[in-house]
Order: C-alpha cells, then structure tokens, then sequence
C-alpha cells in the first residue's frame, strides 16, 4: 500500500506502546503538535479523531504498535468517522530499515522507527536510548544499519518486582525527585534507596552498553535518548547528547517517506 504523500496530504503518525499511545501531526514534513495519553484514557481515541481532522484538511493515519490489542480497536474507532482505512506499518506498509539481525521479525516497531529516526537526524553513527517500560539500547553504524542492541526492565518494572518478589519491600510509585544529579547518593529510607538503585541500574546498563557498542565500533556514537523517563533520568547528565521526545513519531513520517528504500522490516 503506498504512503501518504508528504506534499499532499497531512499526516497523523500513532505510535502504541505498551501503556501509553504517542500522537503527533505532520504537515509538509513539519511535526505541528504531539501529544500522549494512556492507552486506558477514554478520551485518547477522540483526540486522535479531532487531530486527524484538523483545521483545513484530514490526514491520513498511520499506525506503529508493540501493543496491536488496543491498535486495533484505535483503527476500529477511526476507521468508521473516516473516509480512508489507517495504515497499519509492518503489515500495510513495510519500515524501511537496513539491518544485520537474525531475525527481524522479533524486532519491535518503537525500536525500528527510533533508529530510523536518530540516523535521518545525525546521519551518523548512534545509539539510541529508549526509556520506557522497558528500556532498549540500540546501535546504528555509520551507513544507516541497525544492528540490534539490549532490552531490560525500565525503573518502574524494577520497582514492581521488588515489590512483588519480596516478603517485605513496599510498592514504590516512581517519583524523580530523588534521582536528579547531584542530589545524595544514600537513599535515607527503604523507597528512596529502591528508587535509587533502580534507577542507577539503568544508568550503569546505559553507560555500560554505550562503552561496549563504541569499543565494537572502532569509534564513539553520537547518543540520543527518547521515552517517557529520559528527561528524568539522563536530562542532568553528560552521557546523553540528545534527548527527542518524539523521536518515534519522527520514526513514522521517516518511514511513510522512505518506504519504497532498503530493506523492510515487517
């Protein structure tokens, strides 16, 4: 199925993760507004009718998922107020990325669409940092090529095993103000020092995994980071160079644009 064009038509990029849905338009290739909302918001499928709209002309809607559950019922919802189905990438529309794995067809669509998006930004060699649920650390050479990277718990998910895989750890929401750079390093009561190793683990994992792609490499990647903890946890920090919140809606319109280059990823 052929891609909206970027000079015709607006578009609406979707991109559903695993607890939250990011939303953005584009017009003549410039992102106007994003937004986010829990995937349980039930308000989150009328926003996305109401930005599709727009003001002057309807965009076409595409769809990047990890959670294909409630994409699905967001294109149900969209499809019947408008005059064309939503594009669905992966299966109507391929992700133009370059790559070395095994198999692709494990690799998510955020991970995909972020390295798209971070090498059409530097046009060099990265590592991007997603921080979310889960947190992933990918490296893309100097030539656009994905070739893979980690994947482990992001802090909450940390937060939420201790709780539930001890006898006596207490559930700990995640709030950032114990985390900020230079604040004390000893957590002064149990929640604060789980917040506090928590997000050190993912700190140390980062730096770790940026020292050992860059040794790989022969030389060091630029660093971009993106997801809903980046800001909190690498904002204050001098590992990340780049912090793009939209990086994966970016990702979208990259791929709609590209999509008749490289490889696909299905």
């Amino acid at each position: 199925m052929p891609g909206p064009s970027e000079s015709t038509r607006p578009l609406l990029a979707v991109c559903v993760g695993n607890t939250r849905t990011r939303f953005g338009r584009f017009e003549r290739a410039e992102l106007l507004e994003s937004h986010a909302l829990a995937n349980d918001d039930p308000t989150l499928a009328d926003e996305l009718r109401t930005l599709a709209a727009g003001d002057n002309s309807s965009a076409a809607v595409v769809l990047a998922s990890v959670n294909d559950p409630v994409r699905d019922r967001l294109i149900e919802s969209l499809d019947k107020s408008s005059g064309s189905p939503a594009i669905r990438l992966g299966v109507d529309l391929p992700i133009p990325l370059k790559h070395t794995l095994a198999d692709a067809s494990t690799l998510g669509q955020d991970r995909a669409l972020n390295a798209l998006a971070a090498y059409a930004r530097t046009e060099q060699a990265c590592v991007v940092i997603d921080v979310g649920t889960a947190v992933t650390v990918d490296f893309v050479d100097g030539t656009g090529t994905f070739h893979g990277g980690a994947i482990a718990p992001g802090v909450r998910m940390m937060l939420c095993a201790l709780n539930e895989h001890t006898a006596a750890l207490p559930e700990v929401a995640f709030d950032p103000r114990p985390l900020a750079e230079g604040d004390s390093p000893f957590g002064k009561d149990t929640p604060e020092a789980m917040l506090k190793g928590a997000a050190a683990a993912v700190r140390g994992m980062v730096r770790e995994l940026i020292e050992r792609y860059a040794q790989f490499y022969e030389a060091y990647p630029q660093i971009i980071a993106t997801g809903g903890d980046a800001l909190t946890l690498f904002g204050d920090g001098d590992l990340v160079e780049h912090i793009v919140p939209d990086l994966q809606l970016l990702g979208v319109h990259a791929a709609v644009a590209d999509a008749v280059n490289a490889d696909p990823v299905e």
